[in-house]
């Protein structure tokens, strides 16, 4: 009875890993996703088309010195997190309505989940 109840545990532990997308967090799949991003941001703090995104993760929305934001990121306000860094990846526009980012958005979340975990360890 013990090793069903053990093994009962152990399944249930993995469905809720594999069921929770943030689960599984995977920072060099992330940089591959990276990859179709790298075209307008840097990973360090030089601004491009898009703004430099060295330390995104813990920075406030719109700050980033010498880029040209939209009024809407910079009334925007808020400090990027992870969970607001997946939605916005999502749809750019749902979260920011207004800015100027020309992405329609990544639709895959366990690809969010490791860009933002890519994202995380640009510091």
């Amino acid at each position: 009875m013990k090793g069903k109840i053990g093994a009962f545990i152990a399944v249930l532990v993995l469905a809720v890993a594999t069921a929770n997308p943030g689960y599984a967090q995977d920072a060099e799949h992330g940089k591959t996703i990276f990859k179709a991003c790298a075209a307008c941001h840097a990973t360090d703090h030089a601004n491009r088309v898009g703004p430099g995104l060295e330390g995104i993760v813990g920075r406030k929305a719109g700050t980033v010195p010498g880029f040209r934001y939209s009024d809407a990121m910079k009334k925007f306000g808020i400090i990027w997190d992870v969970k607001i860094l997946d939605a916005y990846l999502e749809s750019p526009q749902k979260v920011v309505p207004g800015n100027r980012m020309p992405y329609a958005g990544l639709n895959d979340p366990t690809d969010r989940t490791d860009l933002v975990t890519y994202l995380a360890t640009l510091k």
